[in-house]
This record gives structure tokens, sequence and C-alpha cells, in this order.
């Protein structure tokens, strides 16, 4: 940091005086005002230094502005150590000059000092700092802000109440952040933005289009801004219903489709099981940067069309659009989930060659998913040991994915260890090799993994399903039984049964992982949330119209024959997503091949 002591750095050597109106500090505002780079800024404070006039706090504290603005922190901070007077307006430039370039240590640091001085922070301080709390996600440090905030009675702010409802949001604390949402007096189309945004990050997305609702009903007009982050919200939802009406709201209201919001609609569409329309937005886009391909390439994969994701990257290439590092993962992962082994490993190694693209864990992750989904685990192992960059949890994960599939468990146990070293507080961890195990017959290590997860006080995440109908949207679990219309759920799946078992389906007692009777096998394996779900589609939507679901777990794969065969005798679409990609059945085949 510049030495405090030296007020005048890099002045010029003997300024003269101005001739007229060095008496008036309006004469410096001015000049400071027109400056047209730092050059021009210094000139005036040597002349404001010559003159006499640096004790003019109006005139002190513009100098700072500009030198602020102009993100010269060290000039500002020698400005700032000499100032004998400072108001409200100069500990505000000083802390937001050190926050708009990303020096949260010392922007922090001189709001510790404002304190101890005994001034009163006000609405235009606080906001910087309760960034300075968001950007670090620095929860402890924003509840202090908080209170602070509350001491000085400046909650009725609506800036200052804002950047806290951001901040709780962006630190996840979303019940926190929406307390003071509710309490605010006026919202802005801002701070509605980031509500509808924090509810759809921590996977809420329903609250997240009722608060749209809620403030259009307000008659709060949404900006392009809000229309990306509603439109986020529907993707992560999944809800086609929805999705359709935010399509139209955008229509309606005239939204360009640029860059940013024809990506999210492509987004969007894909994640919400409808790939042609997520095709129709990606050709009617004018302006389509990396991003808006990236997005079209992972779209194809989400749904198992590898060839296509490939058509897509040579059409990129051909208007003259350079792959980045996000292109090449999306480009991976399609690759992987298609079976397309050796195009894989063709643009795994182009990625350097031709492109200058270095590949980091996400581009390995992606490749051992490839390896060890074709039963070459020894590869992706080889892979993994060989690269140079530091290990994830979802490297690991994809080992211990390919194992469960093949059945290694001598593997299976490396890739676990590896896993509770990263994480080991995961449940799903040793659910996973628990499974294996199961599947194997191993029922003493079973035994040993649920005692390990007892002792650490670790729970299954259920098994959960969603779909909607009529434009709400029901939850399944397992077994379920809460449903108004179960007696005729349940019947379906009985009647559904005899179909099957004519139809020559023969259920999968092996994804029953619990050491117990075969009939209790079997009735476990009807009550998966999956066919409850689809049962409930069944018996609640017209005849010839598509099934939506989503799964929160991978879809077994007793309920992948099942859909297969529902999709057959029912001549229904069944589109599953569950956490992995999307299932389209149809006519009793998948989209994925039965490579998945």
């Amino acid at each position: 940091m510049t030495d405090t002591r030296i007020a005048h750095t890099r002045i010029h050597k003997e300024p003269q005086p101005l001739l007229s109106h060095s008496w008036d500090p309006k004469f410096y505002v001015t000049a400071l005002l027109c400056s047209r780079n730092i050059s021009h800024v210094r000139e005036v404070h040597a002349q404001v230094v010559v003159n006499g006039m640096l004790q003019n706090l109006t005139v002190a504290n513009k100098l700072l502005y500009m030198y602020a603005q102009r993100r010269v922190l060290g000039d500002a901070y020698a400005l700032f150590g000499g100032m004998g007077e400072r108001d409200s307006v100069t500990w505000s430039v000083m802390v937001g000059g050190f926050v708009n370039v990303g020096d949260f240590t010392n922007g922090f640091a001189t709001f510790r000092e404002l304190i101890r001085s005994g001034v009163t922070p006000d609405i235009y301080t606080l906001p910087f700092v309760i960034r300075i709390c968001r950007d670090m996600q620095d929860l402890k440090m924003g509840r202090l802000v908080h209170d602070i905030v509350l001491k000085h009675g400046l909650l009725a702010d609506k800036f200052a109440c804002a950047a806290l409802v951001d901040m709780y949001a962006k630190c996840k604390v979303v019940d926190d952040a929406r307390q003071l949402f509710d309490k605010m007096q006026n919202r802005d189309l801002v701070t509605w933005t980031v509500m509808i945004g924090a509810f759809a990050e921590c996977r809420n997305a329903d609250e997240s289009l009722v608060l749209f609702d809620w403030m259009i009903e307000e008659g709060v007009v949404p900006d392009k801004v809000a229309m990306v982050t509603i439109v986020n919200a529907c993707a992560k939802l999944g809800a086609m219903y929805r999705a359709s009406l935010v399509r139209y709201y955008i229509c309606r209201n005239k939204f360009s489709l640029d860059v940013i919001l024809g990506t999210a609609m492509i987004d969007m569409y894909a994640k919400c099981g409808c790939i042609d329309s997520a095709r129709e937005i990606f050709d009617r886009m004018q302006v389509k940067n990396v991003i808006t391909w990236s997005a079209m390439i992972a779209a194809y994969g989400y749904h198992g069309h590898g060839r296509k994701a490939i058509d897509i990257f040579h059409m990129m290439l051909n208007s003259g659009v350079s792959p980045n590092v996000i292109t090449f993962v999306s480009l991976l992962y399609a690759c992987s989930h298609s079976g397309l082994i050796e195009e894989g490993l063709r643009f795994f190694s182009l990625m350097w060659d031709e492109f200058a693209v270095r590949a980091d864990v996400k581009h390995y992750t992606c490749m051992v998913d490839l390896l060890g989904r074709a039963g070459r685990l020894d590869e992706a192992l080889e892979l993994v040991e060989s690269m140079a960059v530091e290990k994830d949890e979802r490297l690991w994960g994809a080992l211990l994915g390919a194992c469960r599939i093949h059945g290694n468990i001598d593997l299976a146990e490396k890739a676990v260890n590896s896993l509770l070293e990263l994480q080991p507080d995961n449940a799903g961890h040793y659910v996973l090799l628990s499974n294996i195990y199961a599947r194997a017959g191993r029922w003493k290590d079973v035994a040993k993994m649920r005692d390990m997860m007892s002792q650490r006080r670790l729970k299954k995440v259920p098994g959960l399903t969603w779909i909607e109908v009529d434009n709400k949207t029901y939850e399944f679990s397992t077994g379920d039984r809460t449903h108004p219309r179960s007696e005729k759920i349940y019947a379906m799946l009985e009647s559904l049964g005899k179909k099957l078992e004519l139809a020559g389906y023969v259920p999968d007692t092996n994804f029953v992982l619990h050491d117990v009777d075969e009939e209790v096998k079997l009735g476990m394996l009807y009550s998966h949330s999956e066919k409850l779900a689809i049962a409930f589609g069944l018996i609640a939507t017209a005849d010839g119209t598509p099934i939506r679901i989503t799964k929160n777990l991978r879809v077994c794969g007793d309920c992948h024959t099942f859909s297969k065969f529902v999709s057959a005798i029912t001549q229904r679409v069944i589109i599953v997503r569950d956490v992995n990609r999307f299932h389209h059945f149809r006519e009793g085949t998948c989209s994925c091949g039965d490579y998945w």
C-alpha cells in the first residue's frame, strides 16, 4: 500500500497556480469531472495542493472518487490517509473503491476503521460491505453487518435491505433472505430477480415460479435479466407447462432472442425433455456464440443423441467459432452417453493438438465415464493415475459408477476410499458401494456399510419422482400411498403387471438390494417411485399424450425395462429425466439404446 504520509503521489514538478477561480471549489470539481484520463486527474490534484484547496472536503472527496473510479487505489489510499477531515462520502468512496477492484481484505479493513472512528455507516457504504460478505460467502461476517444495519435503523432503506437479501441468497441461506424480502416495503426489479434466482439455485424452482407470478401481479415488469433467471428456474424444475407459459410471455412482450436469453431457452427446453423445441430456438437465433453452440451440443448429449452433438460441433467449426473448455466437456459427455468410444478418444486428443484447449478434471471425468461404461476399466484407472490435474469427487464417482455397471468390487472399494477422503460425510458413496455388494450377494459387507453410515449418522437420500399433471406437480416416493388416488394407482400397476407379463416382461429382482424373499422383492419392485408416477400419469392424462417424469436419482434397471414395455402396450411416449440424462421411451425402445 502506498505510504499514507505522501499525499501528493506523482505530482508534476513545480506546478503553477491557476490564474483564475483558484479559490472556488466548484472550479476544481468541474475540472475533475472533465478529466479524460488519470494524467489529467493528477494535474488537477497538483493544482489543488498548490492552491491550498485540499482541505476543502468537497474537492478532496471528488478527487478521491476520480482515483477510485479509475481504479488507481494506491493514489486513492495515499490521499485518503492524508485527509484531515473525512465524512461518510469519504469512507463510502474508499470502501467502494477497494470492493470494485476485488480487494475485499482492504475494503473490510477500511470499514472496520470507519466503525472504530465513530462515524455512522450510511446507505452508500453498507451495500459495498455486504457485497464483500456475499462474494466471499462469509455468512458469519454478513450477520454481523446485518446487526450493524439494524443498530443504525437502516433496514428500511431498500438498497441496504436488497443487498442483505442478495448476500443471504448467495450464501444459500434462503429462509433468511425470504424473511427480509417479505418485510421490504418497496421491492425493485433487482430484488425480485435475486430472490427468484436464489430459490432456483437452492433447488426450489417451484417457489421461483410462484414469486415470478407474484412479481407480475405486483405490476413489476421483468427485464431480460429477470426473464433469463425465470427461464433457468424452469430448466431446473423441468416443468414443460411452465416452460411454455414463459415462452409465451417472452413472445408476447417481444423480448429479442439474443445470445443470453436464447441460450438459456435452449437449456430450458433440453431439460424439460423437449429437444426439438431446443433445436428450434437454436435455429432461430441470428447470433450464436461459443456458449450457445456448447449448450446445443450438451442438449443432444442429455438426450443420448451423440451423433447429432458431433454434427453440431462440426457446424460450429464451419461457422468460424472456436471451441472452448465447456464445448469439449459437452462433446465428451455426449460421446460417453451414446457409447461413441473411438470418437470420444479422438476428440480428447484433438483438444490440445488442434485447439490448444488444456484438459481439466471435467474432461478427464468424461473420459473415465466413457471408458468405464464400455467396460474398459483398466484403461479408465490408468487414465486416473496418470492425469496431472487434481482429482475430485466427480472423477472418482464416475469410476465408481462404472464399477457398479460391471460389478468390479475391488476397483469400487478403491474408488470409494478416495471418495471418502474427499467427502467423508456423503451418504451416496456408502450407498453405492453397499449396492454393489448387494448385487454380488455380499450381505455382510452390506451390513458393514450400513453400520458405518449409522455411526456417522448419515441417511440415504430417498428416491423421489415427480410428474406434472394439469399444471400441478405431484411427488411420489417408494411405496407411497399418500396420494388421494392411491387405490387407482396401485390397481393400474396390478393391471399393467398382468399385461406386461403376457408381453414378456420379467421383473428383475436383482435391483431390490435387500436380503429378503423373492415375493417381498417383487412387491418392493412394483412400488418404486418411477412406476407409481407412470401409473398415475396413465390414469390422470388423456390417451396418446406423453408422460413426463423426473427422478432425483438414477433410474433403476428394472424401471427402465418396465418403461419400455409400458410404452409399447399403451402406445404412450414416456420421457424420464433422471440425475444423469433423459430417456425417451417409445414403442418399446429407449433413446439411450440401453447404453446408460
